[in-house]
């Protein structure tokens, strides 16, 4: 057992239980040293640990908050210290993160794959001056249209304009800034940024305006020209199934941007159709829980951008 020279000068013989709960102590007075709170759970108990506002009035700028989250504290799992990145609501799990002048990005395209439920609260939020990255920004009063019309979103780097009316109409009226690139490179952009890659060469936009103020390079005779990776403070993210670690498995064509947008973020926010107990089988795990900090469940009834069904016939 640990001696009275302290958990981790003198351990002598003990469990890793032991072990891990003299880590997770030593691990709490550490932190509370500089400056981030712990919160202490009971056996039975799940809650949420994360850094705390330590400016005089208590209540710093919210550059500064959104700086706390740019790298997550470790994750510390015992029976006497858990972290759970479970929250009860889309609002609550956004508190702490969002701020006027962010970079957000989001996964979806059209109406599928969205999470709409963590959009409407960024909406209520009231932040403004965003700038988002999202393949496209939804339909008139949907989806990230809902943010347009509430004139929050300052620029938008997206592949094409969809089915929005209000998009197309801010864009030509140079109400928004608008950074148009090929649906490929944008999917290329989010995975690298979340690898980890500054900057890639493609020949895609090459001699078009596209290309335009961008680096080229020339191999092989052939010239390409210099993307560079996305990377962005927050990452909105909707999945069909998930567990209590962030584990996310999506839900045929409802995946396609969400995987890459979840690994581009400093800080991913994810919601879900259907929680699981215990964990994804780890062959189904599509975007591991090592890129997502936060967790939301979803019950709400899917839009449909395009219904398009046959003729019934006969009885």
């Amino acid at each position: 057992m640990p001696t009275e020279g302290g958990p981790i000068e003198r351990l002598g013989y003990v469990t890793t239980h032991q072990l891990a709960v003299a880590v997770a102590r030593k691990f709490r007075d550490m932190v509370r040293n500089v400056g981030v709170d712990i919160t202490h759970i009971e056996k039975s108990q799940m809650n949420h640990v994360y850094p705390v506002d330590r400016s005089p009035e208590g209540k710093g700028p919210a550059a500064d908050r959104r700086r706390d989250w740019r790298r997550p504290l470790i994750s510390v799992r015992t029976k006497e210290f858990a972290v759970s990145k479970l929250w009860n609501d889309p609002h609550e799990a956004l508190v702490g993160l969002l701020a006027d002048g962010m970079t957000l990005a989001v996964g979806g395209f059209g109406l599928s794959g969205i999470p709409a439920d963590l959009i409407d609260a960024v909406r209520d939020s009231n932040v403004k001056d965003l700038t988002v990255v999202s393949n496209n920004m939804g339909v008139d009063g949907k989806g990230l249209g809902v943010l347009l019309e509430n004139g929050q979103v300052r620029k938008v780097i997206s592949s094409y304009v969809g089915e929005n009316k209000g998009f197309a109409a801010a864009y030509l009226a140079g109400t928004l800034q608008v950074e148009f690139t090929p649906q490929g490179t944008l999917a290329e952009r989010l995975r690298a940024g979340g690898a980890g890659i500054p900057g890639f060469y493609t020949k895609t936009g090459v001699g078009t305006p596209v290309a335009e103020g961008k680096p080229t390079m020339v191999f092989d005779g052939v010239e390409y020209l210099l993307e560079r990776g996305i990377v962005v403070d927050v990452a909105l993210v909707h999945a069909y199934r998930g567990d209590l670690e962030g584990n996310l498995l999506y839900r045929h064509t409802a995946r396609n941007f969400n995987p890459l947008v979840a690994t581009a973020g400093r800080i991913t926010v994810a919601e879900v159709e259907q929680l699981v107990d215990g964990y994804l089988d780890p062959d189904n795990v599509v975007t591991p829980g090592i890129f997502v900090q936060r967790i939301v469940t979803t019950t709400r009834a899917k839009d449909i951008e395009q219904r398009t069904t046959r003729p019934r016939t006969g009885n």
